[in-house]
């Protein structure tokens, strides 16, 4: 077995915004990244400070959102220039991590 050195990211919106069938469409269909993978939060705040919990009665749009996703980092790396036109500024983290492959 070896290691692949690969650049994870990870993307924080809120459930409400228009943003996460466009994100998947273009981490899909333009820069057909390996896989992605979201999350939903069932509580957090953000910038406003205000925390936003789910509850069994609520239908709040207000959740936050992860978007995680792992391709090369040279890829990566174009992927988030994109991203930051449509991603509000500090909410892309990113990171390095190790693939095993056969």
């Amino acid at each position: 077995m070896s290691d692949e050195t690969v650049e994870v990211v990870r993307i924080y919106l809120t459930e409400g915004s228009a943003h996460l069938d466009a994100l998947l469409r273009r981490l899909h269909d333009w820069e057909k990244v390996r896989g992605v993978t979201v999350f939903r939060g069932i509580s957090g705040f953000g910038d406003s400070g205000k925390i936003h919990t789910s509850h069994l009665i609520d239908v709040t749009q207000h959740l936050p959102i992860v978007v995680e996703f792992y391709d090369e980092p040279d890829k990566v790396e174009q992927i988030i220039e994109h991203l930051q036109v449509e991603v509000k500024t500090g909410h892309i983290l990113s990171w390095t991590a190790q693939v095993r492959v056969k």
